[in-house]
């Protein structure tokens, strides 16, 4: 957003959609579904219990639990939120209270492809504004691709940048911006040479040695995906010093 430009709101004067939405306090409140009566897809079952098998308190995989259904449905849709309380054992109102308060999890429709531009100070004193604007310029018709703008995707060093689909791309310039979007709509590797993942380090002097760099076509945009994509098993990092396991979370509702 450039610097002067009115700020969007909703009707009832907020920048938050769907505060003020009622409710109805008669209803009795959602159980933790029943296994028996929700179909979960095998494969999204699988990551979620895979994800929740890394802490103690299942409650701790919630983000990724979502993030894994989000990129399934692609949203965090009704049918998205009873699956994921179903497996991890969680009444809907908790999984949707999770969902709705970070912004990379949608729980409205949005297109398959997200980009994210960050306008945080250090990408908008150089040009992640006017990146912001041609990349709704390209994209903007296109109802497959939600442009946005991100207050701050923690990667200044990278500026102006912008997330696609997870994956961190930067710094681009005005003249890749057309490049970017024909891969984006191809779901090809965006900008592959300028990954954050294919990086090392932003010091070239900071190793001792050659480290491999990932395949570039394995950072391959995931629709639906608004956070970087690892698969669940290559994220388990081995027994700290110290740690000793807790009591799991108490089932919601008993």
């Amino acid at each position: 957003m450039a610097l002067g430009d009115k700020v969007t709101r909703f009707s009832h004067g907020s920048r938050v959609p769907g505060w003020d939405e009622a409710v109805d306090p008669a209803k009795d409140p959602a159980s933790v579904p029943d296994p028996t009566a929700v179909q979960v897809p095998p494969e999204l079952r699988a990551e979620i219990e895979a994800h929740m098998a890394k802490y103690p308190d299942r409650r701790s995989a919630t983000i990724p639990a979502l993030a894994a259904a989000q990129r399934l449905h692609g949203w965090c849709s009704p049918e998205a939120i009873e699956q994921v309380a179903t497996v991890m054992r969680l009444t809907p109102g908790y999984v949707v209270a999770v969902a709705t308060f970070y912004d990379q999890l949608d729980t409205r429709p949005v297109g398959r492809h997200r980009v994210y531009v960050c306008t945080n100070i250090s990408c908008s004193l150089l040009g992640g504004d006017e990146l912001l604007h041609a990349l709704e310029e390209e994209l903007g018709d296109d109802p497959d691709v939600h442009v946005r703008h991100f207050e701050c995707l923690g990667a200044c060093d990278i500026a102006p940048m912008a997330s696609v689909d997870g994956i961190y791309v930067g710094p681009i310039t005005r003249e890749e911006v057309p490049i970017l979007a024909e891969q984006i709509r191809a779901n090809e590797a965006p900008l592959p040479d300028k990954q954050i993942l294919r990086r090392a380090s932003t010091d070239p002097y900071a190793n001792t040695r050659e480290f491999p760099r990932p395949d570039p076509l394995a950072q391959r945009a995931v629709p639906g995906g608004a956070m970087p994509v690892r698969p669940a098993e290559q994220e388990t990092f081995g027994e700290m010093p110290g740690d000793q396991p807790g009591p799991s979370a108490p089932l919601e509702g008993t």
